[in-house]
């Protein structure tokens, strides 16, 4: 977690980057009691990226995004964005969001995020090594200066 984020926006990105698969291992196979607000919509957002990673900004392209709100029966509404067309995918984390404003700091769907981010943060440090294990290295050599 950055010093920036909040405990919130760190569960949201983690949810967001999950498979729907491990959504919802973390639901359970009974869903609380739950009204949509809003229903999964799919729509498009624009990507920017930066020259270099930290140069100035472009628009990149458009990705397609799934979004959904949800109120638990307790009062606890939940918001969700998924990468994607995946309905199920933001509907699930759009309760997971709800259920976790609910639950304590300390309570066990807090933990069972932790290791859902550790398994992420695993995964793209991976995938770091095997492309760093390709980069190739070009040099100029000067003759006869």
């Amino acid at each position: 977690m950055t010093p920036e984020q909040t405990p919130r926006q760190r569960w949201m990105a983690i949810l967001a980057r999950a498979s729907r698969t491990e959504i919802a291992d973390l639901v359970g196979p009974d869903l609380p009691g739950h009204e949509v607000l809003k229903a999964p919509e799919t729509g498009t957002v624009m990507v920017e990226g930066r020259a270099g990673g930290a140069g100035r900004r472009f628009n990149l392209g458009e990705a397609t995004v799934t979004r959904c709100v949800v109120r638990l029966d307790g009062g606890a509404m939940g918001f969700s964005y998924a990468l994607g067309r995946d309905a199920r995918k933001a509907r699930l984390a759009a309760i997971l969001d709800a259920r976790l404003q609910i639950e304590g700091p300390d309570g066990a769907l807090h933990g069972a995020i932790d290791v859902l981010a550790d398994r992420q943060h695993t995964a793209r440090d991976l995938a770091s090594r095997k492309a760093a294990a390709t980069k190739v290295d070009f040099f100029t050599l000067v003759r006869g200066a």
